[in-house]
């Protein structure tokens, strides 16, 4: 098999065009009888972008109005016995961004306006919720079979006003007065399935509807958007050897560059390690490792929110939080946590299940250098070019662990950042270099918790971990003496590294170091 002879469905949201065209298909079949087969009618999964929510619609979709042959061979085929057809109501909310209420409106009306069409619209059926309302009914009737309601993306209209305190209650109405029969029209409804990135709250979206049965963070169902290691080594170690051939490393190897760089979701505890997708399969197309689901586009209201809540970047990850903290309703948070973690940008690592309390971190390698570059223009300059040359060039002399050209060119760089009045501070600084070396993919942390003190900064490269202390218009020696008389590399004599003591002061008239001493 040659690489042009895979089809990867990249961008690919169609389950009929994805089995029609032989694309490649991780199977989720199951997971779809599973979940149509449940006590459950109503259900609501959240997961981030392009992490295959809109197949999984579409593979509803393509289940309910009876498309067996599109099904053979997969899961479901040996599980499924009846393939019962009934009438679907798709809407995919993700053509109904960046609006204003009137033309959230009007899109609504043409979503209903297909289906009118085919079922008819009842004389004083005006407003969008009598007309979904009768749409339902009449299906229902003209058929004789129960309805099927798959809403896809429903919270795609308020994610850019999620910040916006004027704008976010008229959006938000406008949804809830459109999704607002659904529990009316229980009796004409087969399943009503819907996926989202955030969760608002059923009383401010879903008003009545409170007997949806939330999946997101099922133990049933971790695996069901996203690919598990298990699939990706079963169904794609043809493409994994293809991947290690082009780029010259072993088969190892490349499962370890791609764990590192697309691994490492899990939305429940205990989970199967899952790869963001579109990551993997753009890397397996491309035959290179690049930044492809954090290069699609950052959200605008992430930056505005990690502003709003003043989240340091150095305390995006390392949170514990209990389920009812994080996986909570988007406009209630009292923290920018629950958009972080329903975004993507933050994961489940670990859980104390004695206590409910859950470890959330950066998932992976792509996400982590994504957020820092993000957050370039807020702490360093809006001068990004020349910010990541500044970085490739730092990569290479730490790669030769020459610290102290590395904070020359730092010097330089810093030099020729326009004055911010955060330069007054040494937890600016301090920030800077987290984002810095963060985006070197090194390991680095902040604040870092001795017998005697906090290092200022630890940072460890594949051969040296570096102790940082940081001073702001004093001396390099005075940082030197805290880390000596605090015996600060003592805490790190077992990390099987050799330890540097580096220390630096800063100043905050030139926004740049003034001097430093590596020991």
């Amino acid at each position: 098999m040659n690489q042009q002879q895979r089809l990867y469905p990249i961008g690919i949201q169609t389950f009929s065009e994805l089995i029609t065209k032989n694309y490649l298909y991780i199977d989720k079949t199951e997971y779809v009888y599973r979940m149509t087969h449940s006590g459950a009618k109503y259900m609501f999964l959240s997961r981030p972008r392009r992490f295959g929510k809109s197949l999984l619609v579409s593979t509803l979709h393509s289940y309910f109005v009876g498309c067996k042959d599109l099904f053979a061979g997969l899961a479901i085929d040996r599980l499924e016995t009846e393939w019962m057809e009934h009438p679907v109501l798709h809407f995919d909310m993700s053509t109904a961004k960046h609006m204003d209420k009137e033309s959230l409106l009007d899109e609504l009306e043409g979503k209903l306006l297909k289906y009118e069409e085919v079922y008819g619209r009842g004389e004083g059926e005006k407003k969008v919720n009598q007309r979904l309302q009768g749409v339902i009914e009449r299906a229902c009737r003209q058929t004789g079979k129960q309805v099927v309601v798959l809403i896809d993306e429903y919270d795609a209209p308020l994610l850019d006003v999620v910040h916006e305190e004027k704008n976010l209650p008229a959006l938000r109405n406008v949804m809830r007065n459109f999704y607002s029969p659904l529990k009316a029209c229980d009796p004409y409804l087969r399943y009503v399935f819907l996926t989202g990135i955030t969760k608002f709250s059923q009383l401010s979206i879903f008003s009545e509807l409170n007997n949806i049965k939330n999946i997101s963070m099922d133990e049933k169902y971790g695996g069901i958007c996203g690919i598990t290691k298990e699939e990706m080594l079963t169904q794609m170690s043809d493409d994994i050897a293809l991947l290690a051939d082009k780029l010259d490393l072993t088969y190892e190897d490349a499962v370890s560059k791609l764990t590192d760089h697309y691994d490492g979701y899990h939305f429940t505890w205990p989970s199967s390690d899952i790869f963001n997708p579109y990551s993997l399969l753009n890397a397996l197309a491309d035959g290179r490792i690049e930044s492809y689901w954090f290069g699609s586009g950052t959200p605008t209201y992430l930056i505005e929110m990690l502003n709003k809540f003043g989240v340091l970047p150095s305390r995006i990850g390392g949170v514990e939080a209990v389920a009812s903290d994080f996986d909570a309703p988007t406009e209630r948070m009292t923290s920018v946590v629950p958009l972080l973690y329903q975004s993507g940008y933050l994961t489940i690592k670990d859980c104390d299940r004695d206590f409910g309390v859950y470890s959330l971190d950066i998932p992976n390698r792509e996400v982590r250098v994504g957020l820092m570059e993000s957050l370039i223009p807020s702490y360093i300059t809006k001068d990004t070019l020349t910010a990541n040359t500044t970085v490739v060039n730092l990569a290479r002399f730490l790669s030769r662990d020459d610290m102290d050209g590395a904070l020359r060119l730092l010097q330089t760089f810093l030099s020729t950042v326009p004055y911010c009045d955060n330069a007054r501070s040494e937890g600016h600084f301090q920030q800077v270099l987290y984002i810095i070396f963060s985006l070197l993919g090194y390991y680095v942390d902040v604040e870092v918790r001795t017998p005697v003190g906090r290092v200022d900064v630890v940072l460890r490269t594949k051969t040296t971990l570096y102790v940082m202390e940081l001073k702001l218009d004093k001396t390099a020696e005075s940082a030197l003496n805290q880390i000596n008389l605090k015996n600060y590399p003592e805490r790190f004599a077992l990390c099987g590294f050799p330890v540097v003591k580096v220390a630096v002061n800063f100043d905050s008239g030139r926004g740049t170091l003034e001097s430093w001493v590596i020991e």
